[in-house]
């Protein structure tokens, strides 16, 4: 387990870790045990020049207080916007979920594909400083833009400003994610500052945690609690607070500019194992009938040595075992995304408290703080009882309780459609009909439409509906509609019902006329928590301006698509008026994750009457029956992220630490990809079997690993001593043809390198 801090960038699928003591112990074994181990090339060495001189006692580095701090303003800005990103994209930009979930899931594609651009960056041109410095700057636009986006000017494209904000931002993050923790490591000398170096980790991660804990807590209370630009909501605020800390990241880290220790690039192994890979391929196209090898990357061995060759065989045995892992990444990710959209269809109050949505992404950190030091002490002796010892049993296990994980989410969103089954027809081949009748007068009407129940009453009461929610509609088709009064005070209506398969049309009674609108039912599945209100208006046109008020919160005016219809209203849960010329036309109170229809009739004079109709039932499901499922893959995470990175690094040359993290990095990417993928398809008709679909591929790819894992061989087990292989070339001579041609050339045309790896073998 020790190795895993030299996992810089990571935070393990965005694990964030703060350990205390377990990690100033991790962090004490990686100095004393990978001293001397690191290749000068890797980019994670923190070996110097003048190490054996550096006095033990000697005191702590001031520098890394800049970088403990630019880690936390980076993390509090990252996780804040993510955490409100997927409610931004459908409440203010009005995308459907599934367009939200591909966003989201590209946009984290994106930050884990950079770190690769990052880390060649820093490794092979201008170094850890300049790179940190200069992406930030990058970050800190884009959060900047972000923010801007999320006020609203006219005229301004907030739909291409987001996804700029968001590109910059992916960029900025992704490319610093392979430099920073590395480069506080490069502060200390080892091993004269081992313990230094244990406490700089510790606090690190701490760092982390602290910046992801912070902000998911608070962005959400800014965006839901504040109101500003006449909205009930301030994105704004919340987008803009992070974007401020970003900046004052960067500033703090700019601030420490005297006091680093920089070290020039190195040049990243990346390269060197593409061109083993490409110096095999050739050598096999032109030696495999003359002179032919072992295996496949033996032909590598005249250009890149003996040693190369050997490491980069080592990462193509554990590389093997990464080809399942995407799968995981993609069910992991959705925290973010399908979960927060779970969420907002529950019911958020708890003890007289409301919970966002969103707020419930804190409980991951909160849960990684207990789990790390729980599973460390507790539930891996436990295992180890049952001789469950190996890294690969425990990835297995986390791989289970992933798949587990979904499962549990399938049955919470069957449980939140059967709340909401009368939502939208059941078949596609019927359809919802509703009448309200805003006269003063009760009705009798007769239309062409066959209904599910042949003996019901056609008949409305005043300020009454009617509905039939399974009529039998193949095709579209319009119906003549006649509605006579009960009394001669209010006139007959005639008009034409248009009835579509599989649709929800309503039409209202309203002076001498047959009023047609959507329910808006489309809506409220993707929109979320907040109640919607449509106001249904028959009162003398003269009379206005018409308000809602929300006593003790704020006063909007009901904005009329017609003289009788209001826009679909986001109003908070709790008491509300309708008032007409500062006349309290009708009071209510409504319930989050509901959709009401409210009658008003009359007049100044005589009175106003009103009756509200609950068209969608209100959230029902309590928010912490997401409990299980989080507490599950939390449980998950710790079982497979880090035993992953611990036996990925444990098992790997050391030479091959980068590779190894860019490979895990792009893996996370290949996830998103694949959630991209399921959402743009639409290989499901329901969520609930989206998440059922998810399951069934994660223990299909639970069981391709163990197949894949029952052939492996432990480092422990199958010991190659690359050490006393030879030294590859430099670096920057397996790029150069042109070094190459001039050793063959001295050599009187014959490959020196060539004979002397194989002597050496």
């Amino acid at each position: 387990m020790y190795i895993i801090i030299m996992i810089v960038p990571i935070s393990f699928g965005e694990i964030k870790f703060s350990l205390g003591n377990l990690f100033a112990f991790l962090c004490h074994s990686v100095a004393a045990k990978t001293v001397g181990t690191l290749s000068s090339r890797s980019s994670f060495s923190t070996k110097t020049p003048d190490q054996g001189s550096m006095n033990p006692a000697q005191r702590y580095p001031k520098a890394v207080a800049f970088i403990i701090s630019n880690e936390f303003c980076e993390r509090f800005n990252y996780y804040g916007m993510r955490t409100i990103l997927v409610l931004y994209l459908t409440h203010k930009l009005g995308y459907n979920e599934e367009t939200a979930t591909v966003l989201f899931h590209t946009f984290t594609m994106l930050v884990y594909i950079f770190p690769l651009i990052g880390a060649l960056i820093a490794d092979g041109l201008l170094g850890k400083y300049k790179t940190i410095l200069y992406l930030s700057m990058v970050y800190s636009l884009g959060a900047m833009v972000l923010s801007f986006g999320a006020i609203p000017l006219d005229g301004m494209p907030v739909k291409a400003v987001t996804l700029v904000g968001l590109l910059l931002i992916a960029m900025g993050t992704g490319g610093i994610k392979p430099c920073v923790s590395a480069f506080g490591g490069d502060q200390f000398s080892l091993p004269a500052q081992g313990p230094q170096l244990a406490k700089f980790f510790s606090l690190f991660y701490f760092a982390i945690n602290a910046g992801s804990m912070i902000s998911t807590t608070v962005t959400p209370i800014l965006r839901a609690d504040v109101h500003c630009f006449g909205d009930d909501d301030c994105f704004s605020l919340a987008f803009g607070v992070p974007a401020v800390l970003m900046i004052i990241s960067v500033l703090i880290f700019m601030a420490g500019k005297g006091m680093y220790r920089r070290q020039p690039p190195t040049g990243n192994m990346i390269f060197g194992v593409s061109t083993c890979i490409a110096d095999a391929f050739k050598g096999w196209r032109m030696r495999r009938h003359t002179q032919p090898e072992e295996s496949f990357l033996d032909y590598a061995r005249p250009t890149v040595g003996a040693r190369m060759v050997q490491e980069t065989k080592s990462l193509v045995r554990i590389l093997r075992l990464y080809l399942p892992f995407p799968i995981f990444w993609a069910l992991f990710d959705q925290q973010g995304s399908r979960w927060t959209f779970q969420a907002t269809r529950m019911d958020g109050r708890v003890l007289g408290y409301q919970i966002q949505p969103d707020q419930m992404q804190v409980i991951n950190p909160l849960l990684i703080l207990t789990f790390l030091p729980l599973f460390e002490y507790v539930v891996y002796p436990l295992l180890r009882t049952i001789g469950i010892r190996r890294h690969l049993q425990k990835l297995t296990i986390g791989l289970l309780l992933a798949a587990i994980g979904f499962v549990l989410s399938t049955g919470l969103e069957m449980k939140i459609e059967e709340a909401a089954v009368e939502a939208m027809p059941a078949t596609p081949d019927t359809a919802h009909l509703r009448l309200y009748n805003g006269m003063p007068c009760p009705y009798e009407f007769t239309s062409g439409f066959e209904s599910s129940s042949a003996k019901r009453p056609r008949a409305i009461e005043s300020l009454g509906m009617w509905t039939d929610l399974s009529l039998r509609v193949p095709e579209p088709r319009e119906y003549a509609f006649k509605a006579q009064p009960s009394s001669g005070k209010c006139p007959t209506i005639t008009g034409k019902l248009r009835l579509q398969p599989g649709k929800s049309i309503s039409y209202f009674l309203a002076h001498d006329k047959l009023v047609e609108f959507a329910d808006g039912l489309e809506t409220t599945s993707s929109a979320g928590s907040p109640p919607l209100l449509r106001a249904l208006l028959n009162t003398p046109p003269e009379e206005g301006p018409v308000l809602l008020t929300a006593p003790g919160s704020h006063t909007k005016p009901l904005s009329l698509d017609n003289r009788n219809e209001s826009q679909l209203l986001k109003i908070g849960p709790g008491p509300d008026e309708v008032n007409i010329n500062a006349v309290k036309a009708a009071n209510f109170k409504t319930k989050a994750g509901g959709l009401y229809a409210l009658l008003v009739e009359g007049s100044a004079r005589d009175g106003y009457q009103y009756n509200m109709f609950q068209v969608v039932g209100p959230n029902t499901v309590s928010i912490l029956w997401q409990l299980p499922q989080i507490v599950v893959m939390t449980a998950a995470e710790v079982m497979f992220s880090v035993t992953g990175l611990e036996f990925s690094y444990s098992q790997s040359p050391p030479s091959m630490k980068s590779v190894i993290q860019a490979c895990w990095l792009l893996s996370v990417a290949i996830g998103n990809m694949i959630v991209v993928v399921i959402a743009k398809f639409k290989f499901t008709s329901s969520q609930s079997g989206e998440f059922t679909l998810y399951a069934c591929l994660m223990l299909v790819d639970m069981h391709l690993f163990m197949l894949l894992g029952r052939s492996y061989k432990y480092r422990d087990e199958f010991q190659v001593e690359v050490a006393e292989l030879p030294e590859p070339p430099p670096l920057e001579n397996l790029y150069s043809r042109e070094a190459k041609g001039k050793k063959m050339r001295k050599a009187g045309g014959k490959d020196l390198t060539h004979r002397k790896a194989f002597a050496n073998v």
